[in-house]
């Protein structure tokens, strides 16, 4: 096998969200906005939330999900 060289990654801008939200299990609109087409919880990658944000944000569709406000799943 020889040594291939490799493309440098190039470094991609992090996307920052508001230090000030907050999650609330009614409210759907905020939440649908975190959610995959198949209902599920998008990285923090992704989203650019802080681990803290990611954990409320876990739990309120969690909250959202046991009411019925937000469906567990579609395939």
């Amino acid at each position: 096998m020889a040594n291939k060289k490799r493309a440098p990654r190039t470094q991609q801008a992090r996307r920052k969200a508001d230090p000030n939200l907050t999650f609330d299990y009614k409210d759907t609109e905020v939440l649908r906005r975190f959610l995959t087409e198949r209902g599920r919880i998008r990285a923090r990658a992704v989203t650019g939330l802080s681990p803290q944000q990611q954990r409320q944000l876990a739990t309120a569709v969690r909250n959202a999900r046991e009411m019925a406000l937000l469906p567990f799943g579609s395939r």
